[in-house]
């Protein structure tokens, strides 16, 4: 039986993504509206947050709420707290690629105590609640058992127009295609991370993430047996926004290359 406060969630996303399943078959009938360069919101992720957050609140009216479209409630018991992304995938979906996802977690006193990621288009529900182990729909994941960064699949995201520092990304990426099998870079991090836990990827690394991005799939993997922190090792990934994540082995061999090919921030990316 799934825990209280995961029904709630997957209520939430499962409303939410039926909207955004009949949206995305209409996508090129879709207003958009620019937020930023090269980073779009559509109708359909504003239309999402407020489907969402009505359904938290309803059934949790004391907790906040911080949603990646711009929903802030700073009342609340000051404990408890949403992180939600509607539509983690935004370009994908406005060009019609189905890899997309909701993501929801739920914060307290600071520490990410549940999450879900809900991928609308297959019907997967990512899973899991602090303590007690990760799931999809209703088997048990784990992470990958590889230990070889020659055997294994790596997930990656990359900056693009206006986002991230594009010198210190491609020296990292440079480093990791010459030790792995395969680099792959789907365009939501909440799937890959999701992906990650159930073994389907043996490693992900990105930088300059937001933490609605990231917070449902950071516990995911870490319920499934794997690690995630940052270069360094240290367990700052939702204030820094650097993610590098597997397991045990993956995780060790992954930050060693990177933290080996980082030139640390740039001067472009200190100028923009």
């Amino acid at each position: 039986m799934r825990p209280a406060i995961i029904n709630v969630m997957d209520k939430a996303a499962r409303r939410a993504g039926r909207d955004l399943s009949r949206d995305f078959g209409e996508v090129e009938q879709l207003q958009v509206s620019r937020k930023g360069a090269a980073d779009f919101v559509t109708a359909a992720d504003r239309r999402a947050e407020e489907t969402i957050r009505y359904e938290l609140m309803r059934a949790r009216p004391e907790f906040g709420f911080l949603g990646e479209e711009g929903g802030t409630q700073a009342e609340g018991d000051s404990v408890h707290r949403w992180i939600v992304d509607p539509l983690d995938g935004t370009t994908n979906f406005l060009h019609g690629l189905p890899q997309f996802a909701v993501s929801i977690a739920l914060e307290e006193r600071g520490q990410i105590v549940a999450g879900i990621v809900y991928n609308t288009l297959t019907d997967e529900l990512f899973w899991a609640e602090r303590g007690t182990g990760a799931f999809l729909n209703d088997a048990r994941l784990r992470v990958s058992a590889r230990q070889h960064m020659s055997e294994s699949l790596i997930a990656t995201g990359m900056p693009f127009l206006g986002h991230g520092d594009h010198e210190r990304y491609l020296e990292t990426l440079k480093a990791v295609m010459g030790e792995v099998a395969g680099v792959r870079r789907y365009g939501s991090a909440a799937l890959d991370l999701a992906y990650l836990a159930a073994g389907r990827f043996d490693g992900f690394w990105e930088f300059d993430l937001k933490i609605w991005d990231i917070a449902a799939g950071i516990l995911i993997v870490r319920e499934a047996g794997g690690f995630v922190s940052d270069i360094s090792g240290r367990d700052s990934v939702l204030k820094t926004g650097e993610v590098v994540a597997g397991n045990d082995k993956i995780q060790e061999k992954l930050r060693k290359i990177l933290r080996e090919a980082d030139p640390g921030p740039t001067a472009s990316a200190a100028a923009s």
